[in-house]
């Protein structure tokens, strides 16, 4: 299970060497639990990424005010980090809230544009961007 967003960037402080950082963002990625197959279905597939990138969002409905619910994966073991990184961010997280948060400026504040390919950096653009559009798609379809 992966951890709240809060430890996570807690660790991140926490951690001073780049490779510790690197190696904390495969344990991430292998605290996803196993996909679904059909999570790997084309329409999940996250255009832009390096990697094989597949993120499925949908919207639970059970509470009185509707949550975005997020599942992941990647084939490349540092961007399923990446991908868990998005969704200790994004699911369980009311729509709206969803909908105002800026992933990119958690990439940013984590310090992981420093220290990824550029490639890499333009994958977590296209998964932020992805969840956006898909919370704002959501939010709509709500009001």
């Amino acid at each position: 299970m992966v951890p709240p967003i809060d430890t996570i960037v807690e660790n991140f402080a926490f951690i001073d060497d780049w490779e510790e950082r690197y190696r904390y963002l495969i344990e991430l990625g292998r605290a996803l639990p196993p996909p679904d197959p059909a999570l790997h279905a084309e329409a999940n597939k996250v255009q832009g990424c390096a990697s094989q990138v597949w993120i499925d969002l949908d919207v639970d409905r059970s509470e009185s005010e509707p949550r975005l619910r997020m599942r992941g994966d990647s084939d490349a073991h540092i961007v399923r980090g990446l991908v868990a990184l998005m969704i200790a961010l994004f699911d369980g997280k009311p729509l709206r809230e969803a909908a105002e948060t800026d992933a990119f400026a958690l990439y940013t504040k984590l310090g992981l544009g420093e220290h990824l390919t550029p490639q890499r950096s333009n994958g977590v653009r296209a998964m932020a961007d992805r969840v956006h559009r898909d919370s704002v798609r959501f939010l709509g379809a709500e009001g």
